[in-house]
């Protein structure tokens, strides 16, 4: 089952990002759009914070990036976007011309707060074009109730039935 939504309309949020570009802000993560993004004013480290409207189960997330060269995603389940533990990191290979799209298992992470810390670049300014494919088939899951919805590996709260 092919799932087209955002996270924005599911609820999730940017609640936190290092920099902020006028042309290019934060929200545009999560958009689901290539063509809209988010870039970093330079040094590093960035991050950026998305949080969940509740606890939610991630298997993975699929992030399309330029220049990015070592990320850390960490979790929380708290309401406020503190004490993250962390979950995973990636070395990222450098495309030249074209995006970077990894896809990054987070073994079913449970989450209100997923934090992606960008440790390193390729070049003095990054960007984010759409984040978290998977992560928009774990809301649009939990929202389907406990079954998946047909996306294997992926599950919501369970409250929603």
């Amino acid at each position: 089952m092919m799932i087209d939504s955002t996270l924005s309309s599911l609820g999730a949020k940017v609640v936190l990002a290092a920099s902020s570009d006028e042309n290019h802000p934060p929200e545009n993560i999560i958009d689901g759009n290539t063509s809209t993004f988010w870039m970093s004013t330079g040094m590093f480290p960035q991050e950026f914070v998305i949080r969940f409207a509740e606890p939610t189960t991630v298997a993975a997330v699929t992030m399309d990036s330029y220049n990015v060269k070592h990320l850390k995603i960490e979790k929380n389940t708290s309401q406020n976007a503190s004490q993250f533990e962390p979950v995973t990191e990636k070395e990222f290979e450098h495309t030249e011309g074209h995006l970077q799209s990894n896809a990054i298992s987070l073994n079913g992470s449970r989450a209100t707060h997923l934090r992606f810390l960008i440790i390193s670049g390729y070049d003095h300014f990054v960007s984010v074009h759409r984040r978290i494919k998977d992560v928009v088939q774990a809301v649009v899951a939990r929202l389907c109730g406990r079954s998946p919805c047909g996306i294997h590996g992926l599950e919501g709260s369970g409250t929603d039935q």
